[in-house]
């Protein structure tokens, strides 16, 4: 007698065929397959520039494609705008939320559509409608009638979240989700995922992070170069044969080798205070040193960092260069002495999206490049980026481009080049990878090799503890805004991070 099964075959949601998109001559897409089923977490995985958000953007109306066909529960969709993308039921959720801060959570969720077509909102029933949402997505403690301006970031993602199924989103597209999410806001958007994709919503998930997109996704597929590499199961693939697949080529390490001498102390800070946030942190760091500065999310790393470089007043504490005191009450002064600072938000403090990529890079050693009366010379100023971009392999049009036409870690790179420009040796490198797809995090971290190599002192804050593991020579682990330990290379380890970050006692 023949063997049969009850499998059920998956519902195909979307289906994308052949999509083809060019801007200016060059293909940013070609002949591109990509398909999503009913009640699946599909990951969609790339390097920066290998056509993600291309895809996206076309699936959700924001672009129209050049060529190909789009399905929707087997039915061809013309989706030439984002209201047409949203009436067949696709919503994306950006890392910049599109939400009116000043505006309650009730009117959030319900923006498009406040008064049910009546003349009159019934405020009372749109609260009611709000709360019921939240409920069933099991945030009830979220309060419907509170400003959204005073939510937490992942809080204010549920909304987003909320509003999207507000509209009947059957397609809900997460755009790098937990990017600015700590570790427990992080547990709480994969167990709301969880709960969508048991109720048969489609998740396109993008990220950078491997170790979340084996921990939730299905599926994944990987494009590279606007073209498609494959979809493979989650389960069948592992983390190293995804890599090469994204990059393209093998690799033996995430983390390259650096053979430096570590030198004498170059800085120091003692006892630095700074209100309740920071608590008499004090550290040294040796030429040639990647030193880490690491803890979890809300543990006082980038406060400390912004009171050391005077962006922030701190109360007590002192800086010292080679032995000698400097006193740094600004960022001007933390240049003038030598110390540069990569923030960790790049789009908001670390470059000037609507500048030319020349001017961000020279912004902070014009004086170079100034004859008598203030007047620039260009040509020097060129050359100077045109070596420094070289240097750095930043990928780009032209150097009149704005910053904004890069890609996360191209624009990373020149926010790098700044601090060298600056001619400052001692680098205090915010999450210089966050945000950046893995062939960028290697070119970073070749670049912040060639700094330790050339005798810099370099600090790194990293969440990444297989980064803090990868690159650091000494790790100082932060909590509550204290220093609870630190460890010398063959000491660092996930579990002697974790017990210091957590307050373990060993």
């Amino acid at each position: 007698m023949e063997e049969t099964t009850n499998r059920t075959e998956p519902t195909v949601q979307v289906q994308m065929c052949q999509i083809g998109k060019s801007f200016g001559g060059v293909n940013a897409l070609k002949s591109v397959n990509f398909s999503i089923n009913k009640g699946e977490i599909h990951a969609l995985v790339g390097e920066n520039g290998a056509g993600k958000s291309t895809l996206m953007k076309i699936l959700s109306g924001v672009y129209i494609m050049d060529e190909g066909q789009i399905f929707i529960e087997g039915k061809e969709a013309h989706i030439h705008t984002p209201k047409a993308g949203i009436d067949h039921g696709i919503s994306v959720i950006y890392q910049e939320f599109a939400l009116v801060n000043d505006l309650t959570v009730a009117e959030n969720i319900f923006i498009d559509n406040l008064n049910d077509g009546k003349a009159i909102i019934n405020w009372n029933n749109l609260r009611a409608k709000a709360k019921k949402l939240l409920d069933e997505l099991g945030f009830s403690q979220i309060d419907v009638k509170k400003p959204v301006s005073q939510l937490s970031v992942a809080y204010q993602q549920v909304i987003e979240i909320c509003k999207a199924l507000s509209r009947n989103s059957k397609i809900l597209i997460l755009d790098e989700p937990t990017a600015v999410l700590s570790s427990n806001e992080a547990e709480q958007l994969f167990e709301l995922l969880g709960k969508l994709r048991n109720s048969g919503v489609a998740i396109v998930y993008i990220s950078h992070r491997m170790e979340e997109i084996f921990r939730i996704c299905d599926r994944i597929t990987v494009l590279k170069d606007g073209e498609n590499v494959a979809t493979v199961n989650a389960k069948e693939i592992d983390e190293k044969t995804l890599v090469n697949m994204m990059i393209g080529r093998d690799i033996k390490s995430y983390f390259p080798t650096r053979n430096v001498n570590i030198g004498d102390v170059v800085f120091e800070v003692k006892n630095i205070s700074r209100s309740d946030i920071v608590n008499d942190v004090s550290f040294q760091v040796r030429s040639g040193e990647v030193f880490g500065l690491t803890g979890l999310v809300g543990s006082g790393r980038t406060e400390t960092v912004r009171a050391i470089f005077g962006e922030d007043k701190k109360d007590d504490g002192r800086i010292y260069f080679n032995g000698v005191e400097k006193r740094i009450r600004n960022p001007k002064a933390a240049l003038k002495a030598g110390l540069a600072l990569l923030p960790e938000d790049r789009k908001v403090q670390g470059v000037l999206l609507n500048l030319p990529i020349l001017y961000n890079i020279t912004l902070s050693c014009l004086k170079r490049f100034c004859r008598f009366g203030g007047v620039i010379k260009r040509k020097e100023e060129r050359s100077y980026v045109k070596e420094l971009s070289e240097k750095l392999q930043i990928k780009m049009g032209t150097m009149n481009d704005h910053a904004s036409s890069l890609s996360g870690g191209n624009q990373q790179k020149v926010a790098i080049s700044k601090l060298l420009a600056a001619n400052c040796h001692v680098l205090i490198l915010d999450e210089p990878t966050r945000g950046v797809d893995v062939g960028a995090k290697i070119e970073i971290y070749k670049i912040i090799n060639s700094l330790a190599a050339d005798g810099n002192a370099v600090v790194m804050i990293s969440s990444e503890m297989p980064e803090v593991i990868g690159m650091c020579d000494r790790v100082a682990v932060m909590r509550g805004g204290k220093i609870m330990g630190e460890l010398s290379k063959n000491e660092i380890c996930e579990e002697n991070l974790i017990n210091f970050a957590m307050g373990v006692k060993n």
